[in-house]
């Protein structure tokens, strides 16, 4: 945001000082990206309707709204705004209260370091994606707070396995980054797009086998991450009635459908940015203002892909999920990382 604040000081001669600007400009992102999750959430939401509808012969959403039910995903938003908010007698008030506040928290804090575009970044740190990975980690955090909190046995099981499952994945999540922060020599976001340019055989995903594989293992595990299936057990309806949520109601309980949202679109979009070019165009170059259209584009590609694959895949069971992760993901990971030095000394970045 301060290069964002400096470029229009220069460009328009704006009489602000830079410690002045750069601070609001700072906030006034932060409500555009709050602005933003709530609408991406409820779009998504209404997306995923259709597409299970249409992959299960149906039509979905339809009425409200007009066109394909369009505002179904807001008249749910204002019903739950408008529900009783419900607190058990038995729970721990505290943490039962605070818990949607932390998971949310903690999937609106990874847009930080999300770049949208080659000034279209709230805060260029030069530890971009460290930041990213250590933030969101703050979820489980919540979750688990959500499931003690609720003093219910279902919710307390959730949060469990949710707690098993995210810190289990983030292992080969981290791995898989490493690869292409290997490839791109820095672990500022903006760098690593930048290192992409130059078209579609630049992109990490497609510049060597082992990065094309880092991919997808960053992929399958983004996806037990952000509880999708096939890894959506810690909120299996079948056997948990709704998992660690199972006694929230209202506001609160839109809180953690905004998070899942969120981080459904968090993780695509740090897919495409450090394996899919993020806001370069496949042939290289291009209107800087089309960048946030080429990010949100692929990110939104990514998303459909986990959404076709909830309404593909059966559930996993707890122990096929452990050995995927621990014994199939990880150590390939390990190997990408081991390929991607060994392809980079023998070629020479070229």
């Amino acid at each position: 945001m301060q290069a964002l604040a400096q470029y229009l000081i220069q460009t328009f001669g704006l009489p602000v000082p830079l410690s002045v600007l750069s601070p609001l400009l700072g906030f006034m992102g932060g409500v555009v990206v709050l602005t933003a999750i709530a609408v991406q959430a409820m779009y998504l939401i209404w997306l995923e309707r259709k597409v299970a509808a249409h992959m299960q012969d149906r039509l979905g959403p339809m009425l409200v709204g007009g066109w394909h039910g369009w505002a179904q995903s807001l008249a749910d938003g204002i019903k739950l705004l408008l529900k009783e908010d419900i607190v058990p007698a038995a729970a721990d008030r505290p943490l039962f209260l605070l818990a949607p506040l932390v998971v949310f928290v903690g999937s609106f804090a990874a847009f930080v370091c999300l770049p949208f575009g080659d000034r279209v970044i709230i805060s260029d740190l030069n530890v971009g994606i460290f930041y990213i990975i250590a933030v969101t980690s703050f979820v489980v955090i919540g979750i688990i707070m959500a499931g003690w909190g609720s003093n219910n046995k279902w919710a307390l099981f959730g949060a469990m396995r949710s707690a098993a499952q995210i810190v289990s994945y983030e292992i080969p999540v981290g791995l898989s980054l490493l690869a292409a922060v290997m490839a791109a020599g820095s672990l500022s976001m903006q760098e690593i797009v930048a290192a992409q340019d130059g078209g579609i055989h630049r992109w990490f995903a497609f510049r060597n086998p082992f990065l094309f594989v880092a991919f997808v293992i960053y992929f399958l595990a983004s996806l037990s991450e952000v509880n999708r299936t096939p890894f959506d057990i810690p909120e299996a309806e079948s056997e948990l009635v709704a998992g660690y949520h199972t006694e929230y109601s209202g506001m609160r309980f839109s809180f953690f459908f905004l998070a899942e949202y969120a981080n459904m679109f968090a993780v695509a979009a740090i897919a495409a940015t450090l394996f899919l070019g993020g806001w370069q165009a496949p042939w290289g170059g291009g209107a800087p203002i089309f960048g946030v259209i080429w990010v949100i584009a692929k990110a939104h590609f990514l998303v459909f892909v986990q959404m076709w694959l909830r309404w593909t895949l059966p559930r996993l069971r707890v122990d096929q999920l452990m050995y995927i992760g621990w014994k199939v993901l990880t150590p390939f990971a390990f190997a990408c990382i081991v390929g991607t030095g060994a392809w980079m000394l023998v070629f020479k970045q070229g």
